[in-house]
């Protein structure tokens, strides 16, 4: 793709590019970041600069849920006061920011880190089901919630879990009521709906 910005300077021009990668960054809106940048102190950006490489290097995969942390295990797995037997299984880190928010849930989750989608070559190996069924498997977790977004690579990745799951007899396995709407992403929707879909959870039916 052939741009017909006249930069300045070289790394001007660098620097735009860079930020240009970034998901729904525009090169205007680059631009007026980068400039932004060149006018703070530069300490600022240098604090900035310095946040974000101690973010990359440091931060880290919980062991038990895959979630974001700056330990091995999470704050909410580590967390004593919350319903260990029951598992909110999402999609990425924004669904557990998405659900926490709403304050009505009080258990554990497991990040799969993604959904079953062949037209993006993802399948299930390339995401942590296994792991969700190796912690079915040590035999605490009673419950399983599938809080997937209700698209079509939602409702596929929910079955497969489903069926994953199935010889586990004494297992609860649940959805999340569709008080969210078909093909919503999850970590966009309303905190007063999105609690409610959880409290009015239903027993999941393979179809």
């Amino acid at each position: 793709m052939i741009h017909n910005e006249q930069y300045p300077s070289r790394l001007l021009e660098q620097a735009v590019q860079q930020f240009a990668l970034l998901p729904g960054i525009g090169r205007k809106t680059a631009l007026r970041l980068v400039l932004h940048l060149l006018r703070q102190d530069n300490e600022d950006v240098e604090r900035l600069a310095s946040a974000l490489t101690t973010m990359k290097h440091e931060v880290k995969r919980c062991s038990v849920c895959h979630n974001i942390s700056d330990q091995d295990i999470c704050p909410i797995c580590s967390d004593q006061r919350r319903d260990r037997q029951t598992v909110c299984v999402v999609e990425n880190i924004q669904d557990v920011m998405a659900i926490e928010n709403t304050q009505q849930y009080h258990g554990l989750y497991h990040v799969l880190g993604g959904v079953i989608s062949p037209m993006d070559g993802i399948g299930p190996g390339d995401l942590e089901i296994q792991s969700l069924v190796d912690r079915v498997g040590e035999g605490d977790v009673k419950e399983i919630i599938l809080a997937l977004s209700p698209t079509m690579e939602g409702d596929t990745t929910n079955f497969y879990i489903f069926r994953k799951l199935a010889p586990f007899g004494d297992l609860r396995i649940t959805v999340i009521a569709r008080g969210v709407s078909v093909g919503d992403e999850l970590e966009y929707t309303d905190e007063v709906t999105l609690g409610r879909s959880i409290l009015n959870r239903t027993l999941f039916e393979a179809k």
